[in-house]
């Protein structure tokens, strides 16, 4: 039981830099555009291939 003395306020001060570390990637846009992010994976127009010389020159 002794151990919870040290356990509740570390796990407490953890979770509140957790939600300080969150706030701050709030404020400074972390979570700007992620569902575009998810979709522009997806698309075959931003790939890491070279554009066929064809298609380039059109």
């Amino acid at each position: 039981m002794n151990i919870l003395v040290l356990l509740v306020p570390a796990a407490l001060f953890l979770g509140g830099l957790a939600l300080l570390g969150f706030f701050w990637a709030l404020r400074h846009d972390q979570f700007d555009d992620p569902r575009g992010h998810a979709e522009r994976i997806l698309s075959d127009r931003y790939d890491d291939h070279p554009a066929d010389d064809e298609a380039s020159s059109r």
